[in-house]
């Protein structure tokens, strides 16, 4: 995945949420926050919580989700190893049909360990 196809990803996310937040009502709002404070740093460091949800994401084989973890993931300065344990983990619990989403994961990664 090239570094435009990142940002454009990143973009219309924004985008996205913006829209939802139009029509969102308490509980939507609520999920959102939840799901934004989940990730910050408690007895878990963040690092850790984005792996899990990579991994987590990566096993529901949702694209989407993987490559937001996998921005943040970058930010938190994640190695390629922890990477591929991570995601070792993933490919043993989802089975063969995460192996799709493994070869996406990791062009996403080529393209954020470049730029």
């Amino acid at each position: 995945m090239k570094e435009n196809k990142i940002h454009t990803f990143s973009e219309n996310r924004e985008r996205l949420d913006k829209l939802v937040m139009k029509y969102a009502g308490i509980n939507t709002k609520r999920i959102f926050s939840i799901d934004s404070k989940s990730y910050d740093d408690g007895a878990i460091p963040a690092k850790v919580k984005e792996l899990i949800g990579l991994i987590a994401s990566f096993v529901l084989r949702c694209d989407d989700c993987v490559t937001y973890h996998l921005i943040q993931c970058k930010k938190y300065e994640i190695t390629g190893e922890e990477l591929e344990e991570a995601l070792e983990i993933g490919l043993l619990i989802g089975g063969s049909v995460t192996i799709p989403h493994l070869r996406r994961a990791y062009e996403v990664w080529e393209s954020l360990k470049n730029n």
